[in-house]
């Protein structure tokens, strides 16, 4: 579905990122991805792309919520691959507590990282989409960005952030034949909450219609979508993987 592009996505060394990578190399795209950290597991992955899919993938280590980073991540993934067809804007952090109890610091960082890291690399390359005349860019939102959620007031404006956004970009692009849309994921089996105490995670599955979390290939799926040329017609929507949370 995706044979010969070229995807960027950020935060992809694990979780609902890596699961997008690995589907989209299923596919036939062509994979660029941001790491924050752990560059020896970053060349794993890239390897493990490559081998099993026979596609180009290259990780970058870089932050997406510095602005000049973001241009500069832009300028070498355009050298290195030539185009970019499709940008996932995935990183993303939590700093959870209570609003009384919440640092400057921890509202700062979960804004800078999951919403400033957005603007960042959509202006970094809309140039260049707006050249082609194409591109399908994809915010990671969730569904506390519509409901909300004590404790994660950060967390949740950051989210609700990235809706508007998206539908801002969409109004002003589509005419130039780019899209943009966001993925709001609900309880997602990932690394992060494989920690959490199987009864906790029982009885939040009992409050979701389908009775289960969900995983990171059904996030993928839809992401798929959203990237291939069945969705050229979707534009500044909100498309909810959440097992019916959110109705």
């Amino acid at each position: 579905m995706l044979s010969g592009k070229t995807a960027l996505i950020t935060g992809a060394s694990r979780g609902i990122g890596k699961g997008i990578a690995e589907l989209f190399a299923k596919n036939g795209c062509n994979i660029a991805f941001t790491f924050a950290s752990s560059v020896e597991k970053a060349k794993a992955f890239e390897a493990e792309l490559m081998s099993q899919y026979g596609i180009k993938a290259i990780g970058y280590q870089s932050n997406a919520a510095d602005f000049a980073e973001s241009e500069a991540l832009a300028a070498q993934v355009l050298a290195d691959f030539g185009k970019v067809d499709v940008l996932i804007n995935n990183a993303g952090i939590t700093r959870d507590t209570l609003l009384m109890r919440m640092t400057e610091e921890q509202w700062d960082a979960v804004i800078n990282t999951n919403l400033k890291s957005a603007f960042n690399l959509t202006k970094a390359f809309l140039r260049h989409f707006l050249g082609n005349k194409s591109g399908s860019i994809i915010n990671m939102t969730s569904v506390v960005g519509v409901m909300g959620n004590a404790g994660q007031a950060n967390y949740a404006a950051s989210k609700a952030g990235m809706i508007g956004f998206t539908k801002s970009v969409a109004k002003e692009v589509g005419s130039r034949g780019i899209r943009c849309n966001s993925v709001a994921p609900g309880f997602i089996e990932t690394e992060m909450t494989a920690e959490l105490d199987e009864q906790v995670k029982k009885s939040w599955a009992e409050t979701i219609p389908l009775k289960r979390a969900g995983s990171t290939d059904d996030v993928a799926n839809a992401c798929l979508f959203l990237a291939s040329d069945l969705s050229t017609y979707v534009t500044g929507q909100t498309l909810s993987v959440c097992g019916g949370m959110l109705m």
